[in-house]
């Protein structure tokens, strides 16, 4: 599946250690918003679990967007940036 998320993390430190989480398994398209592409539902629950192990969970907020493989193409943007990567690991023209 393919997930976008999205976070507002107060505490440097804490904002440092989601987004060393997440490069593991999404693209980073901009500062606190990642892509991940081909993301299973058990890693997906097990990286929910170790960022909430990591955030504040009164102060903070990560939240998680699943895109169908219909929606995906649909991914529109402007400015600066590249086009998702789909679940083959190419990215969507």
């Amino acid at each position: 599946m393919f997930c976008l998320v999205c976070f507002d993390i107060a505490d440097h430190r804490k904002r440092y250690r989601v987004v060393k989480e997440l490069k593991g398994l999404a693209v980073r398209v901009q500062k606190s918003v990642f892509e991940c592409a081909d993301l299973k539902e058990n890693r997906f629950l097990e990286l929910k679990k170790r960022l909430e192990k990591i955030i504040d969970l009164s102060e903070d907020t990560v939240r998680y967007y699943f895109l169908c493989k219909g929606c995906t193409p649909r991914v529109e943007y402007s400015g600066k940036g590249d086009n998702p990567v789909t679940d083959e690991g190419f990215k969507i023209i």
